[in-house]
């Protein structure tokens, strides 16, 4: 919890009214056992009955009062709780935004999703039941039992018994319960997870006939949580009944040794009944205490999952003193003596990476699945850093320049076409919000998508569903090209980008940015080989080697392994 405490600070004023309130709380609730034994003495058994009223009225005023601090309070506390927690959820949410690649292998998707929400949600309630229960617990207890002791001193021992009975109870009920609080969060992870997997997969599940292994998979899951859940809670519903035994039991003794200590009279009536409130209050403080203690272990355990989050620095960071971007070399992408592997891995990826692509090219990137070819041009945006080597980037080492400016030189249009909710235009204009009407036209009549977009009832207004579940894969693919056409970067990064394409549009396509493209770079990952027949420049890698670089007809005559590729896709006639 000391890791969130700064969230807390700008609340300061806020949280001291609250304490100030509580104590007024307090001091009305001591005070009113104290008015109801003072109306039995004096005015009940002296049949005073003006005096009866005046303190009836006093005692309804110190209840107003009361009433009133717990109102303000609960508004309070709440307001703090929500205000620091959506704090917490925008640093969250930050801080994700800046991981890289390597950040994200390390917390998964959903248990990112459960930080911030479920795990922020037990944090909230534990800030709020806190600053409503800390300052009243004690001043409560402590105050209830000079208030007892006042009324009666050789009953003392009664409180005692109450409160080791108490103490035990919540020993036991601590010692079975906190272990268990941790292993509920993994398992709202795991839960988030599984379900994540079924609704992104659905269409795979339904495909494979799977949804009975996906249920029971789930079930499995929901299973476990749902019994580590009811251990905890039947633990948890244990302590109230028990405690309303203990509180009951208590009231039965004080009004047992009471009514000797009357019959004596060495007590009055009055004074037993203060007595058995400021002994139940006693034990409500206790009972509060309790309280906290009881979503204190979960929050202690989300709150230490938010500070991973919040604490975790990101590998891929700004260098100290960066450099600029050379002009004159606008568009060029220069690998030296790259070589690449995984964090924690122990083969490189990619080995001895030397290519430039040049502006008013198409560099093209072929190879069998898993030589790397999707790493390579991942290294470029910096989604990862370089092992060894560097990568210039318009003549400027891509890990001295802000990757702000870095990324905002390159188109990249990742190998699964991902939209936004929203509309066509809102996620052609994601690359450049103050993008005009020409320049989004312009760019989709690129990316062929102009089409399919002018039979759509709203055209540029259509709505996108979430992931864009409700457009095809082809056109999801280029709307995406499309959105990367609308930034204007010089460099522009196609990773495996039109597989989804059919030969036609994909041909339609690549002449297009051709003749639109200019100057900028192009970089094409591939599979077809007509997709990369007539780039200027291809690289050939072969297990995270270059093994072959020129163009088809040189590699045709010198590569054997693109020679390989090329013949399994196409014959002879088509590839001469």
């Amino acid at each position: 919890m000391s890791k969130l405490l700064k969230y807390y600070k700008p609340h300061i004023f806020s949280i001291l009214g609250i304490f100030i309130l509580l104590f007024i709380q307090t001091m009305t609730d001591l005070a009113l056992p104290d008015y109801m034994s003072k109306i039995v003495n004096d005015g009940i058994v002296a049949g005073d009955n003006n005096y009866i009223i005046t303190v009836g009225f006093q005692m309804l005023g110190i209840s107003l009062l009361g009433a009133v601090c717990s109102v303000l309070v609960g508004l309070m506390a709440s307001r703090v709780g929500a205000i620091s927690s959506m704090t917490i959820r925008d640093d969250i949410f930050t801080k994700v935004e800046g991981f890289s690649n390597i950040e994200f292998d390390k917390f998964s998707t959903a248990s990112l999703i459960t930080r911030s929400t479920n795990d922020v949600q037990q944090v909230q309630m534990f800030v709020i039941i806190f600053l409503r229960m800390v300052l009243v617990a004690p001043i409560m207890g402590v105050g209830g039992v000079i208030r007892a002791v006042q009324k009666s001193s050789s009953m003392t021992w009664i409180i005692a018994l109450a409160v080791a009975l108490i103490l035990c109870l919540m020993v036991v009920l601590f010692a079975t319960t906190m272990k268990k609080f941790k292993m509920i969060q993994k398992m709202v992870d795991r839960l988030n997870l599984i379900m994540r997997e079924r609704l992104t997969g659905l269409m795979v599940i339904r495909a494979f006939n799977t949804q009975d292994q996906e249920q029971e998979r789930f079930e499995g899951a929901n299973q476990d949580l749902t019994k580590l859940n009811l251990f905890v809670n039947r633990a948890m519903v244990v302590m109230m009944p028990t405690m309303m035994f203990v509180m009951n039991g208590i009231s039965i003794l004080i009004v047992w040794v009471g009514s000797k200590a009357i019959g004596n009279e060495t007590m009055q009536i009055g004074d037993m009944m203060a007595f058995i409130q400021y002994t139940m209050q006693i034990i409500m403080s206790f009972l509060m205490v309790s309280m906290i203690f009881i979503f204190l272990p979960r929050a202690t355990v989300a709150a230490t999952r938010i500070g991973e989050v919040l604490q975790t620095e990101p590998v891929i960071v700004d260098h100290e003193n960066t450099e600029s971007f050379v002009e004159v070399q606008k568009g060029f992408v220069e690998f030296k003596d790259v070589s690449f592997k995984y964090p924690m891995a122990e083969e490189y990826v990619l080995k001895d990476i030397n290519f430039t692509a040049k502006p008013g090219e198409t560099t093209a990137i072929i190879g069998s699945t898993g030589s790397g070819k999707s790493t390579l041009v991942n290294l470029i945006p910096r989604f990862y850093d370089v092992t060894v080597g560097e990568i210039l980037v318009n003549g400027a080492n891509i890990s001295h320049v802000k990757q702000q400016e870095l990324r905002e030189k390159i188109g990249y249009i990742p190998q699964k076409g991902v939209l936004f909710s929203g509309t066509i235009e809102s996620n052609l204009k994601y690359g450049d919000e103050t993008a005009d009407e020409e320049l989004i036209e312009k760019s989709a009549r690129i990316a062929q998508a102009t089409e399919f977009i002018d039979s759509k009832p709203e055209k540029y207004n259509e709505p996108i569903s979430q992931d864009g579940t409700n457009v095809s894969g082809g056109q999801k693919q280029r709307l995406s090209i499309a959105r990367a056409l609308v930034k204007q970067a010089d460099i522009y990064i196609f990773d495996d980008s039109f597989s989804a394409l059919d030969f036609k549009t994909d041909f339609n396509l690549r002449t297009a940015l051709k003749e639109e493209l200019g100057e900028a770079t192009v970089i094409i990952v591939a599979q077809r080989i007509s997709t990369i027949k007539n780039a200027e420049k291809i690289v050939v890698l072969d297990e995270g080697s270059i093994v072959g670089m020129g163009t088809h007809d040189e590699l045709m005559e010198g590569c054997d392994v693109y020679k390989e590729i090329a013949l399994s896709q196409l014959s002879k006639e088509e590839l001469a």
